[in-house]
């Protein structure tokens, strides 16, 4: 007789509830970047086109549902780290990740303070942002060491001082407001600032 004492696997999700999930999640993003983690559930289950219901079963709390909209969005980022240092063009790959992350960081702002708050239910989500943070960390650390190797982006340059820079320049653009012209110029300012400088041509 076989034995069945082995761990039962986990079901997987039915492809409409994993459609649902994918429907919050993109919901929570907007509703939560415009109004912050304080932001209406039931405007968010109308965003996104599913019963208030659904959203609690997919989410029982607040907190859950923050912590898998920070969660996605690090993996996400992570990813496409990881997919631009295997690019053939690293330089291209480096610079297009850095203008990618510091665009996706809106939402990341509008949680802030909820995550950061003394509310006991944010410690667990706190503890599994970073954790996905370190994974982005590793994956910024290989991008930028392939990209300095390449020649695109100049050697004295830190993992550190590289998440200081998107922090900073986020920020910068959210000043800036949407129009692109002006985010399109910070951008420039800092893609030269990347760049290696070339030593003049000593004189003889």
């Amino acid at each position: 007789m076989t034995s069945s004492s082995s761990s039962p696997q986990p079901r997987r999700m039915r492809a409409d509830a994993q459609r649902n999930r994918a429907r919050i999640l993109a919901a929570a993003e907007q509703v939560f970047a415009a109004a912050g983690p304080s932001a209406s559930t039931e405007e968010l289950a109308e965003l996104a086109g599913v019963a208030i219901g659904t959203v609690f079963r997919h989410f029982p709390t607040k907190a859950a549902l923050i912590e898998a909209v920070f969660v996605s969005r690090l993996r996400e980022i992570t990813m496409y780290a990881r997919e631009m240092a295997a690019a053939g063009d690293v330089g291209a790959g480096f610079f297009a990740f850095f203008t990618e992350a510091v665009r996706q960081s809106t939402v990341k702002h509008a949680f802030t303070d909820a995550v950061d708050s003394d509310d006991e239910a944010m410690a667990a989500v706190r503890a599994a942002i970073a954790s996905a943070g370190a994974d982005l960390r590793d994956a910024m650390g290989d991008l930028l060491t392939r990209a300095q190797q390449s020649g695109a982006v100049r050697p004295d340059l830190a993992t550190a001082e590289l998440i200081g820079l998107m922090v900073g320049t986020s920020r910068a653009l959210e000043q800036v407001g949407p129009g692109q012209e002006g985010q399109q110029r910070i951008l420039a300012v800092l893609h030269d600032g990347l760049t290696p400088r070339s030593r003049p041509a000593s004189s003889t």
